[in-house]
């Protein structure tokens, strides 16, 4: 049941980036730091986060490379999208928590828009006919050299002795380098959302960097 005292909308916050940029890390660091200033936080990820979403993302990130083409993967990703937004993002901003998600719509647009081809005026329309104007609060994308993020992955794929959930890490280069573009051309292209961070600096300044960014955007104490 909802606090009949909060009456304040929570926050969204998305964190995006491509492979190995530590979006992982870093959200976990922010959701701590807001949790000790006494707001309610909701950690979850994109594909998953419902039920529902959590089957389909087995679907994508397991696999050949090559299991669906682009158009199947934009699919499946709104289809889990939905039902993500409609069991758990949206009773939990409604409630005041703040949602903090690793990966949201910004990363379809670069890997099936950017680093797929797929035309990116048809990714926005299916954008509003799947979740209307729903956007994130602030979004912050991890920038970093490809090559660099995916070698992290493959040395904490090693340590952590992790399932198949490589599907897109084994995709090529070139592929990561025209997602890394779409990444900060969208930055680029709506700045009062999305703040583009350099993800090469060492792990506690870039969470310093997004602990200001949050205190500034969204009026944060931390």
């Amino acid at each position: 049941m909802v606090d009949p005292a909060v009456t304040e909308r929570g926050r969204f916050i998305t964190f995006e980036g491509g492979e190995g940029a530590g979006k992982s890390t870093q959200i976990r660091l922010l959701a701590a730091a807001l949790e000790s200033s006494g707001r309610n936080i909701c950690l979850t990820r994109e594909p998953g986060g419902s039920a529902g979403a959590e089957q389909i993302r087995e679907l994508l990130v397991t696999g050949d490379p090559q299991r669906w083409d682009a158009m199947t993967e934009l699919l499946l990703l709104y289809a889990a999208r939905r039902d993500h937004v409609r069991r758990l993002i949206e009773p939990k901003l409604e409630e005041g928590t703040w949602v903090l998600c690793d990966r949201f719509a910004d990363s379809t647009m670069a890997y099936q828009g950017y680093g797929h081809g797929l035309d990116r005026n048809k990714i926005a329309d299916l954008h509003k006919i799947v979740l209307g104007p729903l956007s994130p609060d602030l979004t912050i994308i991890l920038d970093l050299d490809p090559q660099i993020g995916l070698a992290r992955t493959r040395v904490t794929d090693e340590a952590q002795r992790r399932g198949p959930e490589d599907r897109f890490e084994r995709m090529e280069v070139a592929f990561h380098q025209r997602m890394r573009d779409g990444f900060r051309e969208i930055a680029v292209g709506e700045p009062e959302r999305v703040v583009l961070v350099d993800a090469a600096a060492e792990t506690s300044r870039v969470s310093e960097t997004i602990s200001m960014l949050v205190g500034d955007r969204l009026g944060a104490t931390l």
